[in-house]
């Protein structure tokens, strides 16, 4: 089984994108041959600064690999290393119809949230599709907000396969039905949209600040709080041990221990939680030719499978 996943070097990873996407995929690794890439084609629809861009890159290598990410187990890439994904997008392109994408919800959550209506954030769904099926992918973890993309990329499997005949693989959605939407420091879902993040590698000083600064209501010290929407305790329960999530909850409902308190181990569950990953990340930036060496290695085995997918593609649509 084939296992593909994406992540966009958008800005700093933050603990919706870890336990949303990254750590999903970190545990999928076991279960088959599992394709990540770094999805900086994707992310030219939002980036226009080349440096931030390089660097975002480089950051997300960094992070995924420091939180587990095995490249003994995974091939990790960079999506625009891989030769083939624009030509397979275009050809693709001239199969969908303008309404299924018109149909999209995301272009149209994107552009009402203020960013400017272009192709590429328009045909974004036909490249995501381009990088599904070059590498002949069996499953693809996707959030709820992706898998409408998924559908449409099962659409143009059909469209392609009835006009060609049996070329392309057509894939399966994973959805994690246990995935929870991670909490922003607003209560809203966390997103680099909203500016409500916190990093995986936040520094121990902005982390502390951050949350210590979650808003919460006016209920005293004394009196029992409400456990149902609490951002404290939805984070709690991701970073903490259960032991220690069970006497939170108890803690929250009896009364007798302030918000501030709360805050104070929340901040020191989170510190506790990625510490490992800290020093692992320590590690791997003091010798950068080893996160290069995996990355280059990646393309080179995503760029062999993409070719072979590829040359059936322009064969069958006439362009070999």
């Amino acid at each position: 089984m084939r296992i593909l996943s994406g992540i966009q070097p958008s800005g700093t990873l933050h603990l919706g994108n870890y336990f949303g996407m990254m750590k999903p995929a970190i545990e999928l690794q076991e279960r088959g041959e599992a394709f990540y890439f770094i999805a900086d084609l994707h992310a030219l629809t939002t980036v226009r600064d080349p440096k931030a861009l390089a660097a975002n890159c480089h950051d997300v290598a960094l992070d995924f690999l420091a939180c587990g990410l095995d490249p003994k187990k995974s091939c990790f890439f960079r999506q625009s290393e891989v030769p083939g994904i624009a030509d397979l997008a275009w050809i693709l392109s001239a199969l969908t119809p303008m309404g299924l994408l018109e149909r999209c919800h995301s272009y149209k959550d994107k552009t009402t949230r203020g960013l400017t209506p272009t192709h590429g954030l328009f045909a974004y769904p036909v490249l995501m599709a381009a990088d599904i099926l070059i590498y002949e992918s069996d499953l693809v973890p996707v959030g709820r907000d992706q898998k409408q993309h998924l559908e449409v990329t099962r659409d143009l499997v059909g469209k392609f396969n009835d006009a060609y005949g049996d070329i392309l693989k057509m894939p399966e959605a994973h959805i994690q039905e246990s995935t929870a939407v991670v909490p922003g420091l607003d209560g809203a879902k966390m997103s680099k949209s909203y500016h409500n993040t916190i990093g995986i590698f936040e520094e121990e000083k902005s982390l502390r600040k951050k949350i210590m600064g979650i808003k919460t209501d006016s209920t005293p010290v004394e009196e029992p709080k409400p456990t149902q929407g609490s951002t404290i305790l939805d984070l709690y329960r991701l970073v903490a041990p259960p032991e220690e999530v069970a006497r939170m909850e108890a803690d929250f409902q009896n009364g007798g221990v302030g918000y501030g308190d709360f805050k104070k181990r929340l901040f020191e569950a989170t510190l506790a939680h990625f510490a490992p990953f800290r020093a692992r990340r320590a590690e791997l930036a003091a010798n950068d030719s080893t996160v290069l060496d995996i990355l280059e290695a990646g393309a080179r085995r995503a760029g062999d499978l993409a070719a072979k997918t590829l040359d059936k593609v322009r064969r069958a649509v006439g362009l070999r």
